[in-house]
C-alpha cells in the first residue's frame, strides 16, 4: 500500500475500533485493576525507571491504577504534553493527588512548571492492535514521532494498554508506525512473537 491508501484505511479502521473500544468500556468499568495486575506480572523494572501513562479519556482503560502502584515503588512517573503539531511529545513529571490543567485535544497534563522527564518504559494508548504488534492510534503521529526518537537515544519499551476487545487482525502500517514491544489488556499479555 502506498502512503495514502495506509491513511484511508487506518481512517475506515478508526470508527470500527472506537466501537468496539466503548462496547469493552461500558461492559467493565474496572478493568484498569485487571490491568494493573497484568502489567504488574508483565514488567520486571530496577528501582528508579522512570514509566510514562496518560490520564485516560471516556473509553480509554484506566492505567491510574498502574500509575499510583509504579509511583508507590518508587518510579517518577510522566504524562504526555503535546508540544506542537508534527512535533514529538514530551513528559511531565507527576504524581497522585497533582492537579492537572486542560492541554491540547482536551487531555488532561501536569502544569507547565512541572519537571519533565524522560521514560524508558511508556504505556501508550492505542485504539487498535494486531498481532504483529502495530497499534492503531488516533492519527496525529505524537507516539510514533515520540518512540522514534526515543529508540534513536536508547531503550524505550513501548507497551500498548487496552481492552482485549481491541485487538484486530490487522492494522495497516507506513514508513514511519513504530511497533509496540507488548500489549498489556485486562486479560492477557501480548509478546509479539505471534505468541500471547
Amino acid at each position: 500500500m502506498d502512503s495514502q491508501e495506509v491513511a484511508d484505511f487506518k481512517r475506515d479502521l478508526r470508527q470500527q475500533a472506537y466501537a468496539a473500544r466503548d462496547l469493552a468500556w461500558r461492559a467493565d468499568p474496572e478493568a484498569g485493576l485487571a490491568l494493573k495486575r497484568h502489567l504488574t506480572e508483565a514488567l520486571a523494572m530496577p528501582p528508579g525507571i522512570a514509566v510514562s501513562g496518560y490520564w485516560p479519556l471516556e473509553g480509554e482503560v484506566d492505567v491510574r491504577p498502574a500509575l499510583a502502584g509504579y509511583h508507590a515503588e518508587g518510579h517518577p512517573i510522566g504524562l504526555p504534553v503535546v508540544v506542537a503539531k508534527g512535533e514529538p511529545l514530551i513528559f511531565r513529571r507527576w504524581q497522585p493527588g497533582e492537579d492537572l490543567v486542560m492541554g491540547r485535544f482536551k487531555v488532561l497534563t501536569p502544569p507547565e512548571g512541572a519537571a519533565e522527564i524522560l521514560p524508558q518504559i511508556l504505556l501508550v494508548p492505542l485504539l487498535a492492535f494486531d498481532p504483529d504488534g502495530y497499534r492503531l492510534g488516533y492519527g496525529g503521529g505524537f507516539y510514533d514521532r515520540t518512540l522514534a526518537k526515543l529508540r534513536r537515544h536508547g531503550r524505550a519499551l513501548a507497551v500498548g494498554v487496552a481492552y482485549a476487545a481491541q485487538e484486530m487482525a490487522f492494522v495497516p502500517r507506513g514508513p514511519y508506525d513504530q511497533p509496540l514491544d507488548l500489549v498489556v489488556t485486562e486479560r492477557s499479555v501480548f509478546k509479539f512473537n505471534g505468541k500471547k
